[in-house]
């Protein structure tokens, strides 16, 4: 919910987050199952990965970018339970952010690399583009949207810590995904990253 755009499409106005679970990892190019999933979405994001705590409720963008092992693109794919979407704040913080499932491209690229506010992404649906933006449409930058993160948790008790995957948010629209779909989003400075939807009747 870092990204205008998103809280426009689903009616939220504010940031929240999630979870993230070892079960909900998929391999670049994987393969998701029909029936893991109600009514999927996908969106294009950055993904940071930790080589340090951050405890530091006042945490700031050097401890940020020190704490960070590296950048990787990203899909997220959320899901609801709330029929048709029509959820508000407190649906999604019920639904776990409504994250399902995530996918990290395999390139790693250290900040000193990249200007995460100036990146530039496509998604594109069996070849055609259905979802543009950039790193500046979330939270002005990913790292703005990790740092409220690493704020929020550190206050609560529960801060971000080494290894962990931080999701900073979508970097343009939510696309609807149904069976058969291949998606594949190029994020520049960060390389690609891909994920197939079974279709009907096909299994792991």
């Amino acid at each position: 919910m870092t990204s205008p755009t998103v809280q426009r499409q689903l009616g939220v106005a504010q940031p929240d987050f999630g979870a993230l679970f070892t079960d909900m990892a998929v391999a670049d190019g994987g393969l998701v199952p029909v029936q893991r999933l109600l009514q999927p979405k996908v969106e294009a994001e950055v993904a940071l990965v930790l080589t340090d705590d951050l405890p530091n409720p006042s945490c700031t963008v050097a401890e940020l970018v020190r704490a960070t092992g590296f950048a990787v693109a990203a899909l997220e794919i959320v899901d609801s339970r709330i029929a048709a979407w029509d959820i508000s704040i407190v649906d999604t913080v019920a639904d776990n952010a409504s994250s399902g499932l995530f996918v990290l491209g395999g390139t790693r690229v250290t900040l000193d690399r990249v200007d995460l506010r100036s990146v530039r992404m496509t998604l594109s649906r069996h070849g055609t583009v259905v979802s543009e933006g950039s790193g500046a449409d979330c939270l002005g930058s990913p790292l703005n949207a990790a740092l409220w993160l690493a704020s929020t948790l550190a206050r609560r008790g529960d801060p971000l810590r080494a290894g962990d995957v931080v999701l900073t948010g979508a970097l343009g629209p939510m696309v609807a995904a149904a069976p058969g779909d291949v998606f594949h989003a190029e994020l520049s400075g960060l390389g690609s990253v891909r994920v197939v939807f079974a279709a009907e009747g096909e299994s792991l």
